[in-house]
């Protein structure tokens, strides 16, 4: 980041036009001052000042200031790249989708605000200084771009070492942590192998790749207490694993970029100990050796860049290691970023699970059965490799009868990578309350929040015995997540010994939830917090104040809807919700809360609109069609409910709900044939059920 003049910006500011989703943009100049007319809030043209410059190579972004001190990044950015390699042009970072300004994606929305989105990685020492009473920002940074104490923290003492002061002479040079994982650590491979191995077992804490991940990992800001070489979950919440973001075989998705914290944690590199500086300078932004002299450092070129480790003589240009272990992928439409999972390629998942490969990233005319053929023909049947829970996956999230043991399996499993264990307790179907306990007890601070995460919704005397330990864990993350599941138990019922530690974990939510108070989802956040602890009045606020910074944010409309029903004000929350709907009438959550809202009224007709708009809207959402359908069937309407229900079915075809709402629904109808196919395929699931048995011998007759 940079300010914007002549020596930072290389944007063509010299009356350069960009047309896109109908609107004319023009750069331009006056005097020193770089000017952009372009759609602003209101979707009308207006001139804007670019104030700061924003990356440099192979884009630069463009950064507007307001006078409540927000600060917008421009979605239209500049191809710094050679023309010869498609650069020197204005382009837009949604090119595929007709952003205007109405469109939470638009330049001058909540996602494009510099303040949350990009200082803290961007600049060194921030303070974002959000005013929640005005909805103002006074963000500072002690440097505008990135500094020393951006990796290394605080430097006052190092400074007072350097000046030679007697008090300041410390053997880690006044440093706050050093980054010493690497000294006196050699790379060999033993006698008969060709495999390096680290010359000593690598530390429990990772301070470089905990400390690198504060901006290469996917995460939200907890605190910004941050100090180097502490757990990164001590001051943020990393995004384990899931189906939003990452295929079943942890690779990233295209669409949403996870960074490469997640990605290389899960990577046999992790897990044999290779830090970040063992392939990059973290000072140059470089790597140690170009090509795959990197590699080379460790795997042995007469093995590894033969023609038959390779299997692609001829291929000009030839193939480098990355090519085939590091597949890339374009983030920001010209950002080319390598996959740090340094996977072996594995069509043979991409058949079972639909991942991708990097075989079929170079042959797109083939399908993943060709390139597995060919790879079973030069390493044979049996497929090793260091990610080996992408069926585990796969099953939990296409809802598998054996979903929940395949997950328990990678869950309890030391050889399986920590940030994979927690987001196979996580996404278990059903709580494993011994697993979580066992999860709980893990050194790796990700693995004890991804316990927790699977705690929520157990009951709460079951609740405070297993996640109050976890009240005074060591790392602030999970104290923080144990205080959001446990706020629900009244002081009067929480153990004396508890109480403290409590009140102490909850107000470090409340104030994490402060720090982004500019944000709509942590304002929900703390008004759920305050709705667990019985304060209606204080949730409602917090609800209103995320529909104040967004209208169209769902979720707060949903909860505040949900918080009126329990009150007894359901016209308040239909209300609420048709103001939501107003700014964002594609939203199928939004419909399917006023279908509910609706149908408490006695408002039959209406209600099965909304219902169906939102299965409609959101058809792969399995709770919509079920709810549609037990409305229709609530109707007389069994033939359509059915309809639905066997619709949903086709991509939800082990969904539990589902096939007993069919099941029942058929049983009505008197198709005993149809309630027969269902109950047989639930009793896959349910093989022990005594009553289902029972109904099967039943319908038989």
């Amino acid at each position: 980041m940079d300010h914007a003049t002549d020596q930072s910006v290389r944007g063509d500011f010299n009356d350069a036009v960009f047309a896109y989703a109908g609107t004319r943009s023009r750069f331009s100049r006056r005097g020193r001052k770089f000017l952009v007319e372009t759609d602003g809030s209101d979707g009308k043209l207006a001139t804007f000042e670019i104030k700061y410059t924003f990356g440099f190579d192979p884009l630069q972004q463009y950064l507007i200031e307001f006078s409540d001190g927000r600060i917008q990044a421009l979605s239209i950015a500049w191809d710094t790249r050679p023309k010869d390699q498609g650069g020197q042009r204005w382009f837009h970072l949604y090119p595929d989708a007709a952003i205007t300004s109405n469109d939470p994606l638009h330049w001058t929305r909540l996602n494009q605000n510099w303040n949350f989105m990009c200082s803290e990685c961007h600049s060194t020492g921030v303070q974002k200084n959000y005013d929640a009473a005005d909805n103002r920002f006074a963000t500072t940074f002690a440097e505008i771009s990135i500094g020393c104490e951006a990796c290394h923290g605080a430097g006052s003492r190092h400074v007072a070492w350097a000046h030679g002061k007697p008090a300041a002479r410390e053997a880690d040079n006044g440093l706050l942590v050093r980054f010493d994982e690497r000294t006196g650590i050699t790379w060999s491979a033993s006698a008969g192998s060709l495999t390096p191995a680290r010359s000593a077992p690598a530390p429990v804490l990772r301070k470089e790749v905990e400390t690198c991940g504060r901006c290469h990992a996917r995460r939200g800001q907890l605190s910004e207490d941050w100090i180097p070489g502490r757990p990164l979950s001590d001051t943020h919440r990393v995004s384990l694993l899931d189906r939003q973001r990452f295929h079943a075989d942890g690779q990233m998705r295209d669409d949403e970029e996870t960074y490469n914290y997640a990605p290389f944690k899960q990577s046999r590199m992790f897990a044999k100990g290779v830090t970040c500086s063992d392939c990059h300078d973290p000072h140059s932004a470089t790597l140690k050796a170009p090509g795959d002299g990197v590699c080379s450092q460790c795997h042995t070129p007469a093995k590894y860049e033969s023609a038959a480790h390779r299997h692609h003589a001829g291929v000009s240009p030839p193939l480098g290691c990355p090519a085939c272990h590091m597949p890339e992928r374009r983030y920001m439409v010209v950002d080319r970023r390598h996959d740090h999972g340094f996977r072996v390629p594995r069509p043979d998942l991409s058949v079972q699970t639909g991942a991708p490969n990097a075989c079929n990233h170079c042959h797109r005319d083939k399908p993943a059965a060709w390139a597995a053929y060919q790879i079973e023909g030069w390493f044979g049947p049996e497929r090793r490799g260091h990610q080996i829970y992408a069926p585990a996956f796969h099953a939990a999230w296409s809802e598998a009868a054996d979903a929940q043991a395949r997950l328990a399996a990678i869950a309890e499993s030391a050889d399986v990578p920590a940030i994979v264990r927690a987001s196979a307790l996580a996404e278990l179907p059903a709580p494993d309350l011994d697993l979580i306990r066992h999860g709980l007890s893990d050194p790796d601070p990700l693995v004890r929040l991804g316990a927790l995460d699977r705690l929520e919704g157990v009951p709460a005397d079951q609740l405070w015995p297993l996640a109050s330990p976890q009240l005074d864990d060591p790392v602030r993350g999970v104290r923080v997540r144990a205080a959001e599941l446990l706020a629900a138990m009244p002081p009067a019922r929480q153990p004396a010994a508890d109480r403290d530690k409590f009140m102490r974990a909850a107000a470090e939510f409340v104030a994490a939830q402060k720090l982004n108070a500019d944000r709509p989802d942590s304002r929900t956040a703390l008004g759920n917090f305050f709705l667990r602890q019985a304060n209606p009045g204080a949730a409602e606020a917090e609800y209103r104040a995320a529909l104040r910074l967004d209208p169209s944010f769902a979720a707060a409309a949903v909860n505040l809807s949900d918080l009126y029903r329990q009150l007894g004000r359901d016209s308040d929350g239909e209300k609420v919700l048709r103001e939501a709907l107003s700014a964002s009438a594609q939203d199928a959550s939004l419909h399917h809360a006023l279908g509910l809202t609706l149908v408490r009224q006695k408002r039959s007709e209406e209600a099965i609109d909304e219902l169906h708009r939102a299965t409609s809207l959101d058809p792969g959402q399995m709770r919509y069609a079920y709810v549609y359908a037990v409305g229709l069937n609530g109707m007389g309407r069994r033939d359509d409910a059915l309809s639905v229900l066997n619709q949903s079915l086709r991509r939800h075809p082990n969904n539990l709900e589902l096939l007993s709402a069919a099941l029942s629904f058929s049983r009505e109808k008197g198709d005993i044939e149809a309630a027969l196919r269902y109950a047989e395929r639930l009793a896959l699931f349910r093989p022990d059920d005594p009553r289902l048995r029972n109904l099967i011998r039943e319908l038989k007759r």
